[in-house]
């Protein structure tokens, strides 16, 4: 029997309290992604053997343009909360999971950063 308080041996075990707010950002995410990805079928069943110009007239309307760019950051920071997880739960050395951890961000960063410019670029017809 254990004369210590309850409390002392709990410390430095518990909540970090960080997992209610990763786990309501992947649902948010989620069901963002399910009415980005039903508009992103809109588009495609719109663009059906349209050519290039066609679908750059249908991307420079600015509410496209912008559910375009909501779609790849949500994606994106969706799939980057799922491979933290993934990490944390399979990846038990230390500096392998920091390592994995800044390449997911980094490339998830990165790739936000690089395709709303590239929407842009295409909207703005440069």
């Amino acid at each position: 029997m254990s004369m210590t308080n309850p409390l002392a041996r709990a410390r430095g075990h518990g909540s970090a309290k960080s997992g209610v707010q990763h786990w309501m950002a992947q649902r948010a995410t989620a069901i963002f992604l399910v009415f980005l990805i039903g508009w992103l079928g809109y588009a495609a069943f719109q663009l059906a053997g349209a050519d290039f110009s066609a679908a750059q007239a249908f991307v420079a309307r600015p509410f496209n343009a912008a559910l375009l760019i909501m779609l790849l950051i949500a994606l994106l920071y969706h799939a980057m909360l799922g491979l933290q997880v993934v990490i944390e739960d399979y990846v038990h050395h230390p500096a392998t999971e920091i390592t994995l951890h800044f390449l997911i961000r980094a490339g998830a960063y990165l790739g936000m950063a690089v395709g709303t410019l590239h929407v842009v670029k295409i909207a703005l017809g440069a």
